[in-house]
This record gives structure tokens, C-alpha cells and sequence, in this order.
């Protein structure tokens, strides 16, 4: 989404690997979206094509880059899973990172990824934008290299957290269970 929440870019894509659990219940996702899915490399073109240069901003950016195999520099990335500023805001210092909706609910007074539906890239997407608009101006300056805690260097952020939300530690027991 625009800075303004409005849609960019919200496509079905076709995954190189055989999709074997669409995992319905929370992605939303079934056989039916994938008949018209574009194929992964065409999307990761046409996505690519659009950060470039561009500060993005997102959740838990890092599943997102892994997925789309694309790692701009910290310099162009604004991760409101990390955000020391929000996590301030809800004075959190217990976990080092806080889940979107727990941060959209608490912050924005907006419940996400609720129902039976899955979760909404857009919605998500429209959270996670609204979330940094609240601490934009703080956190730019955070980023400037005066500050005394200093500027992003330009090199590629170390993921920290090698898990990622689509391993199955992350996604509950009874997923056996028929999504219809």
C-alpha cells in the first residue's frame, strides 16, 4: 500500500514449490485464488520493480523479503515489529518483538486477522503503514545520522530470528483439520 493506504499491488502468486497445505483457516488462500495466480518470477519483477529505492514499511519484513528473495539494505526498511518507538508506546520490553495485531489493537483501536476468512495482505499491509504514520517523525529522526544512536550503515540487517511464521511451530495443532 501507498503511504496513504492506498492498494499498490495485491496479486495471488504462484509459488515455485508445490503448494501442499494452503493453511485456508489463516491465509485465506484455497485452490480456487491459485487458478489465476502469476507466476513467482513474473510478480517478484513486477514487486522488485516497485521498492526499488523506496522506504518500505511492513511487519516482520523479513519473512516478506525471504519469501520475494530480495534484501534491500536497513536503510530502506521500516519494520514495526522492531520498532523500539511502538513497542515504547505499549510499553512492551518483555518480547523483542510484538505481533501486528496485538500492536493494531492496542495503538489504533483496530482488530485484525480476525474471522474465518484468514488474514488480509491489505489490511495487514494498511496496519502496518498506519502504525509507522503514528511514529513517523520520531523515528526518521532516529534514523538520521546525528543522532546518537546513529544511522542504518547501509549493510544488510542480520536476521536475528531464524524461525520463520510459516514453520509449523507458528501455526496451531489442528490443521488437519478440512478448511471448506
Amino acid at each position: 500500500v501507498s503511504y496513504d493506504g492506498d492498494v499498490i499491488y495485491d496479486k495471488y502468486i504462484l509459488p515455485e514449490c508445490p503448494i501442499v497445505d494452503y493453511r485456508t483457516r489463516w491465509s485465506g488462500i484455497t485452490w480456487k485464488h491459485m487458478t489465476k495466480a502469476i507466476p513467482f518470477r513474473i510478480a517478484q519483477v513486477e514487486i522488485i520493480q516497485i521498492l526499488k529505492d523506496k522506504i518500505v514499511v511492513g511487519h516482520a519484513l523479513h519473512n516478506d523479503f525471504r519469501a520475494l528473495k530480495y534484501f534491500p539494505s536497513r536503510a530502506w526498511r521500516r519494520d514495526t515489529s522492531q520498532c523500539p518507538l511502538l513497542k515504547k508506546k505499549i510499553a512492551s520490553t518483555l518480547k523483542p518483538s510484538m505481533s501486528l495485531k496485538n500492536l493494531a489493537h492496542q495503538l489504533l483501536h483496530k482488530d485484525i486477522q480476525v474471522g474465518k476468512r484468514g488474514h488480509s495482505s491489505v489490511e495487514d499491509a494498511q496496519a502496518s503503514m498506519e502504525l509507522y504514520r503514528l511514529v513517523e517523525f520520531p523515528w526518521e529522526e532516529l534514523l538520521m545520522p546525528s543522532h546518537p544512536m546513529g544511522p542504518s550503515d547501509g549493510t544488510p540487517e542480520v536476521d536475528t530470528d531464524h524461525s520463520c511464521y510459516m514453520d509449523d511451530q507458528y501455526w496451531p495443532k489442528d490443521l488437519d483439520v478440512d478448511c471448506k
